[in-house]
């Protein structure tokens, strides 16, 4: 820290300097990120909540009255009339929260102390902060021919130890769907708690189904699903922090309550303890902004995209490991390795994600990538090729 206090003016300059290091999504050179730039509206509303905390909501009544009207508006399009939950610092977050739900539920009702959950071997890396810090054992299921969780495969996993089951609905890698309703089903017949990560699907498949896609059902309306995550900062376009992670049943934050008695709420079950309510102020503003209607014209420009993109590179001569069915679309050069394509494509200044399974370039279709982006891409690529 200097000793003596530095103009205002010098400070920005210097703040100025490293933020021109940070990469601009509105560039249109970021490939692989699974959150884009925030609406300008939900910006302005998340910096007149900063001071605002959830952690002792009793102080903040109409930020918490806010926060209750989010996860109950996000309830809406996944089929619960009275979800329980929390918005919070985003899919890591919610999705340890259902883990941590799970085991707790498990250890106090069936006595399982060395608890395991299964998960896809496409589940996000969450699922392994999860484990470690619950002192639980992850039992990975195999994926099909078509990268989607086994069902076959959950089924064989199940013990006396399994905690609970995880699927995917919108996969990091490449943006699939899985299952879910069968998973449901051995679920709440195996009597064990079921987990949804919709954190990258959450706030496009409802709108994608309603405009007469062909997805599977992933949430509520299945009776075995106990909780889903959906982050708001993804396609929701809420500002970095939100997550979101709903409950279907109030036991599930009961069993995670910790006392906290010199707040104004006696007790508490997110992670976090200070908790910022600017982030539901955005969330509820921006959803309030586009409503169904404009959230059904964005998935739906973006999914244009997404298929003029697909179609393109295959007019080219690159193959496409999949058919998107959400908006990320992963693929490679038949006679160059993956590692070496996405060394070109970053010397042409494209910021590349390379999944792992399988090996491919993915490409994230996000707001801030548009069309004349996708063309510029495009070009490289059959430079390249």
């Amino acid at each position: 820290m200097d000793e003596k206090p530095i103009d205002k003016e010098d400070i920005l300059k210097e703040l100025e300097e490293f933020h021109k290091l940070d990469h601009d999504y509105s560039d249109g050179r970021i490939l692989g990120s699974m959150c884009t730039e925030a609406h300008p509206f939900s910006k302005e509303v998340y910096c007149n909540f900063l001071d605002t905390n959830l952690g002792d909501p009793g102080l903040f009544e109409g930020t918490k009255i806010i926060e209750d009207k989010v996860i109950e508006s996000i309830g809406e399009f996944l089929s619960i009339k009275k979800p329980y939950g929390h918005i919070v610092t985003g899919g890591t977050e919610a999705n340890i929260m259902a883990i941590r739900a799970a085991r707790n539920h498990a250890r106090k009702y069936k006595g399982i102390v060395d608890g395991e959950i299964i998960i896809p071997s496409s589940a996000h890396f969450s699922f392994k902060k999860a484990a470690d810090m619950l002192n639980l054992k992850i039992v990975e299921a195999n994926l099909d021919d078509n990268y989607k969780t086994d069902v076959d495969s959950v089924k064989n996993l199940i013990s006396d130890k399994t905690v609970a089951i995880v699927a995917i609905a919108g996969t990091t890698e490449l943006g699939l769907v899985d299952p879910i309703g069968e998973i449901s089903k051995i679920a709440l017949d195996n009597n064990i708690y079921f987990h949804v990560d919709a954190a990258f699907g959450g706030f496009s498949i409802p709108f994608l189904r309603e405009m007469g896609h062909e997805l599977p059902v992933f949430d509520f309306s299945l009776p075995g699903v106990c909780s889903i995550t959906v982050d708001p900062h993804k396609m929701g376009l809420a500002p970095i922090p939100a997550g979101g992670i709903l409950f279907r049943e109030k036991e599930y934050l009961d069993v995670m309550a910790i006392d906290s008695p010199y707040l104004t709420v006696k007790t508490q079950s997110t992670i976090v303890g200070t908790r910022l309510g600017a982030s539901s102020a955005a969330t509820y503003a921006i959803m309030k902004y586009y409503g169904k209607k404009g959230y059904c014209n964005l998935i739906k420009n973006i999914m244009e995209n997404t298929k003029f993109f697909k179609e393109n590179l295959e007019k080219i001569g690159y193959d496409v490991i999949c058919e998107p069915e959400l908006n990320i679309v992963a693929f490679n050069h038949p006679d160059m390795k993956t590692n070496e394509l996405a060394d070109k494509l970053e010397n042409l200044g494209w910021k590349v994600s390379v999944a792992k399974c399988p090996v491919a370039i993915r490409v994230v279709l996000m707001n801030h990538l548009k069309l004349n982006h996708l063309k510029e891409l495009l070009e490289d690529l059959k430079e390249i090729y």
